[in-house]
């Protein structure tokens, strides 16, 4: 609880118009796309470094949580207030600050919109890869906060890979600059790719300097469909065998067909197809090539339709529904347990033929879909919260999944991050003497504990 007079200093800190008290204003503040509601005391809007830090100082002293948030768009309740306190929103620190052309890099500050990034880079004929499903809302701060990634990490990384630097305010509200503007820089400990990650636990970001790349000359997009999900599967682990490393290998099972059938631009049959969303992108001679090695692929393994997105308009579409996947799931089941775990590409085909065992066994559609060229797939749990029993077994398929994704050498997290909603589950893999060091580091960044308290996993 933030006490009336925190709220007056907070209040001489950023002016009346700047932090919101009433519990109409807070309430969509409250909750992530977890949509688990947790209201906050107060939501501060700051413009600057100085502003978050006489913030946090605040905070060490008066005792209150900080919760730092950028479009509230992630997956793992990272970003809500679980013991109340201060939401502390990047909305207004939304500029970018420099693209450098010659040295391929932009400074931002972290509420910058992806998308809006990736335009503004494009016109220079620069480009920023990591393209999670959100980032037409998503913010390049809480991209950094949580390592983000998306379709076309199997070939260009994720966020981690282009945070070059970073400024922070640390949780005791002292100012740090980390990384560096240079192709190369090992001086000291990486703090960088510490905090990257860190889900807004050991500071709060306020400027990124990010690595850019020449753009692409052109990109083809193509659908590859397969009547036997294994074969999919296994069709994955081939190309990337064969040294063809496409942008994007995007699965659907057939559950996930269905669920957005009506979206795709061409008719589908109605049977249990599977799906695989491929992109290449290079120059035309490079894309040529790789097209017609995925096609002979795709066919000696066992696809049943091979069809090239004719036109730019129809590629968009198909992503379009690929996006939307996720809301439209609703289909199935009111409610879901969202995972994206991963596992090695080489033993995707045993993870999906697992997944439909466990399905049936628990009488329950669990559709699957993601990334599989890096072996990143969203398995949702479907069921109705309003049923005691289906509840139940929908609890237990999950911690069968995790299980299973550990067996089989993977993680239980490949861009979502750990927040509220995977926490329960760390110590099925991180050790814990490994735990106790991270809440180590933890307690030497923020000796209080008032930085988004309550994430990833339980405070000494």
């Amino acid at each position: 609880m933030i006490s009336q007079l925190a709220i007056h200093k907070l209040v001489q800190i950023l002016g009346e118009e700047h932090i919101l008290t009433k519990t109409v204003d807070l309430s969509p503040f409250s909750h992530d796309a977890t949509n688990q509601d947790f209201v906050p005391d107060a939501v501060a809007f700051p413009q600057d470094a100085d502003q978050i830090s006489k913030i946090l100082q605040l905070a060490n002293e008066e005792l209150f949580p900080v919760i730092p948030r950028g479009a509230g768009s992630g997956m793992s309740g990272g970003a809500v207030a679980v013991r109340g306190g201060l939401v502390l929103s990047m909305e207004r620190l939304n500029k970018i600050l420099l693209i450098d052309e010659e040295n391929l890099l932009a400074k931002v500050e972290p509420g910058v919109v992806t998308a809006h990034l990736q335009e503004e880079v494009e016109k220079c004929g620069l480009f920023y890869p990591p393209d999670p499903a959100s980032l037409d809302v998503s913010t390049i701060g809480g991209n950094v906060a949580e390592c983000a990634g998306g379709p076309r990490a199997v070939k260009y990384g994720v966020t981690r890979d282009y945070v070059m630097g970073l400024k922070v305010v640390l949780p005791t509200g002292d100012s740090i600059t980390t990384g560096v503007e240079t192709a190369k820089g090992v001086v000291g400990y990486d703090l960088t790719r510490l905090i990257v990650g860190s889900e807004g636990t050991l500071a709060v970001i306020v400027e990124i300097i990010l690595k850019l790349l020449p753009k692409p000359e052109m990109k083809r997009t193509m659908l590859i469909r397969f009547s036997d999900i294994a074969a999919s599967a296994r069709c994955v682990s081939k190309i990337i065998r064969e040294k063809v490393v496409p942008t994007t290998i995007e699965f659907l099972d057939s559950l996930s067909v269905e669920c957005v059938r009506d979206q795709v631009p061409f008719e589908l049959p109605l049977d249990d197809s599977t799906l695989l969303l491929i992109e290449v992108d290079g120059d035309s001679d490079q894309i040529d090539h790789n097209t017609r090695l995925i096609e002979a692929l795709c066919r000696k393994i066992g696809s049943v339709e091979f069809r090239l997105a004719k036109d730019k308009e129809e590629a968009e579409e198909l992503w379009k529904a690929r996006k939307n996947l996720s809301p439209s799931l609703q289909r199935l089941r009111p409610h879901k347990i969202n995972q994206d775990v991963v596992v090695p590409r080489s033993r995707l085909p045993d993870f999906v033929i697992a997944l439909s065992g466990i399905g049936r066994r628990y009488a329950l559609p669990i559709p699957s879909f993601g990334h599989a060229g890096d072996g990143n797939i969203h398995v949702n749990i479907m069921y109705d919260a309003d049923d005691k029993n289906e509840t139940e077994r929908a609890h237990q398929a999950l911690q069968e999944i995790l299980r299973l994704t550990l067996d089989l050498r993977g993680t239980l997290s490949g861009e979502h991050g750990v927040g509220i909603s995977k926490k329960p589950y760390i110590g099925m893999e991180i050790t814990p003497t490994a735990l106790e060091l991270m809440r180590k580091i933890k307690k030497a960044f923020d000796p209080n504990g008032i930085l988004n308290p309550a994430k990833i996993f339980d405070e000494a």
